[in-house]
């Protein structure tokens, strides 16, 4: 059988993508490689995929709903499909609207009704954000609240992919399960994310721009962390349970620790021997003062367990940084 993996080049469809892998499972990887960032980072990425005999990489865009189809009716065993392509990013949503909902609707309808057609199909896992708790006050954040207010774009489009999902679980009733990624940080990481832009900007001798007056905490979770989970999820598909429980779930994915972005700031300073020079900001739009992740359902239904501090985290991603800018040079 074959496993899909959509955003293969992405910062976590990549260890994703690897860690399947060297499981001995044959995986078909999917990406458009879009210039949201650099795109050099994608394909290094890919780079290390493609040394995998059991790998095939398709470039394609999941919003071109035929060119998809038709590229994967050659292969007619896939069991299961991890989807983690997206557009990503709270802030760019407020400049470049059209690409969420191409990207995050259209492609997302693309994966549901290309599932639907899979016999074999075992199991859909899909990346969630949780961008989707909006401006919720009561922490931690639990898959139990509303999350009808979205206070983004991006947010709205990931509630979007849930409610998309529920209906064709209960239409068609294949499983499928929402996985809401909290902060994701580690090697290969993304450029726009800030612990890659604080790096950048401590090492160049810039100004940290800290939004909120510093006044912001994160559930900052640790790549390996992430993988651990979506696999284990991969493995566990939620069961039908008749009419009225479609085989549909929805998962926190975090390191159920809230910390302060000051935090970040100090483990940066102290992994990389710099002091950083700080300005102080109010809050952006579409941003939230903390995130928080109750874990507790998955920890109890597939042993989710998480095990990296950001104190731990943050020194390997620097290694990782100096080692990856130093062979580009």
């Amino acid at each position: 059988m074959t496993i899909l993996v959509t955003g293969a080049a992405g910062f976590v469809g990549m260890y994703v993508t690897e860690q399947l892998l060297n499981a001995g499972e044959r995986v078909v990887g999917v990406d458009c490689l879009t210039d949201y960032y650099d795109v050099s980072l994608k394909e290094a990425r890919l780079a290390r995929l493609k040394n995998y005999p059991n790998f095939d990489f398709l470039k394609l865009d999941l919003a071109d709903a035929e060119a998809f189809m038709k590229a994967m009716s050659a292969y007619d065993d896939v069991s299961q499909v991890v989807h983690l392509a997206a557009q990503a990013g709270v802030r760019y949503s407020l400049e470049n609207p059209h690409s969420y909902a191409r990207s995050n609707l259209n492609g997302f309808l693309t994966i549901l009704e290309y599932c639907r057609a899979l016999p074999q199909l075992e199991h859909l896992v899909y990346a969630s954000s949780s961008s989707v708790y909006g401006g919720n006050k009561t922490l931690p954040y639990s898959v139990e609240q509303s999350v009808d207010r979205p206070v983004s774009l991006y947010a709205a489009t990931k509630k979007s992919n849930e409610l998309m999902a529920h209906s064709y679980s209960h239409l068609y009733r294949f499983p499928t399960t929402a996985l809401r990624f909290f902060t994701v940080y580690g090697p290969w990481g993304r450029p726009d994310m800030a612990y890659w832009s604080f790096t950048e900007a401590l090492l160049a001798g810039k100004t940290l721009r800290i939004f909120n007056n510093g006044d912001m905490k994160r559930d900052f979770t640790y790549i390996d962390d992430i993988v651990s989970g979506v696999l284990k999820v991969l493995k566990n598909p939620p069961k039908d349970e008749g009419e009225e429980k479609p085989p549909y779930r929805v998962y926190n994915i975090g390191n159920h620790r809230s910390e302060p972005l000051m935090e970040l700031v100090h483990s940066l300073e102290k992994s990389l021997g710099v002091t950083a020079k700080l300005e102080f900001l109010p809050m952006q739009p579409g941003d939230v003062k903390e995130t928080f992740a109750d874990i507790e359902p998955m920890r109890r239904d597939v042993g989710y367990e998480p095990t990296t501090k950001l104190s731990d985290g943050i020194p390997k991603f620097v290694d990782w940084y100096k080692t990856y800018f130093k062979d580009k040079n």
